[in-house]
């Protein structure tokens, strides 16, 4: 998991984000805006009021609303999050597979 070490909130619900291998960019939320647990953000102080969460680090607002760092350190570097996560998954069932074919 990527950690964040920096968090800004900007205009239009997007964050500069910066993460602790110094990866920085902005990720753009306007698609949750408004939507579920998200509709807080509609109030533009309580959107500005994100924070890193110190347990989980995760960019966090009062009442439990976070988002995965992983998603937001995927966005930054245009990589398409879901395709990473299969390719890291296909590795490690390869790894755990050849790994108890060689102990038979």
């Amino acid at each position: 998991m990527h950690r964040i070490v920096q968090v800004k909130p900007l205009k239009n619900y997007r964050l500069w984000l910066k993460f602790s291998d110094g990866v920085e960019g902005n990720v753009d939320l306007s698609h949750l805006a408004g939507k579920g647990v998200f509709a807080a953000w509609k109030d533009a102080k309580f959107f500005k009021s994100v924070f890193i969460d110190p347990e989980s680090q995760t960019v966090a607002w009062e009442g439990g609303i976070d988002l995965c760092p992983d998603t937001s350190y995927a966005e930054i570097l245009g990589v398409d999050h879901l395709s990473t996560l299969r390719q890291e998954v296909a590795r490690a069932s390869k790894e755990w597979y050849t790994s108890m074919t060689q102990s038979i």
